[in-house]
């Protein structure tokens, strides 16, 4: 469902925090070309600002890179390590939104100290309360990005043509926030 003044009144404006227990930031890649290996990043935290102009809302989130996780030890070495994400020397990743029209929020993504732009297509699912009495809102969002404008270019070639991770990354987001006080 797109974002509109009336949705908006569902959500209401002021300052949500991301729920971490119940948001995932996953990406697919292609391996060997013909597969896909998909994981996530399992520490994740920020907050998205409603705006009374729903299009002035903000998000803003932090990812620890040593909480990436594709359910394979020595593939998740391989990824913590210099060769992607290099956690010693870039221990988190960010986004910030910089303009949303109700369904396609930009911003710029910071990665190993590389900042572009990046471009996801969201989708509101709705405001619940739950058994406690807090407010949550859910969003998932999907988009794509080249790893290697990151500097994430590590690569090995195929004996038959190809690469063994492809280049294009794919983003899958469910985000789960919390009303702030």
């Amino acid at each position: 469902m797109t974002i509109t003044d009336t949705t908006l009144k569902g959500l209401g404006t002021g300052t949500w925090a991301i729920d971490p227990t119940h948001t995932e930031v996953g990406f697919v890649a292609r391996h060997l070309m013909v597969s896909k290996v998909r994981g996530s990043f399992d520490d994740v935290s920020g907050t998205v600002v409603v705006a009374d102009d729903v299009t002035q809302s903000v998000a803003d989130v932090t990812i620890k890179t040593a909480s990436v996780s594709t359910g394979t030890a020595d593939r998740d070495a391989h990824l913590r390590g210099e060769d992607f994400f290099d956690v010693e020397k870039f221990p988190e990743m960010s986004f910030r939104s910089t303009s949303f029209d109700g369904e396609t929020l930009i911003g710029e993504l910071t990665i190993k100290g590389v900042t572009k732009p990046v471009t996801l297509d969201v989708e509101f699912n709705g405001v619940a309360t739950d058994p406690w009495g807090n407010e949550k809102a859910a969003f998932e969002a999907e988009g794509e990005l080249n790893r290697t404008d990151w500097g994430l270019t590590w690569n090995a070639a195929l004996e038959k043509g190809g690469v063994l991770v492809s280049e294009k990354i794919k983003l899958v987001l469910d985000v789960q926030l919390a009303k702030q006080a």
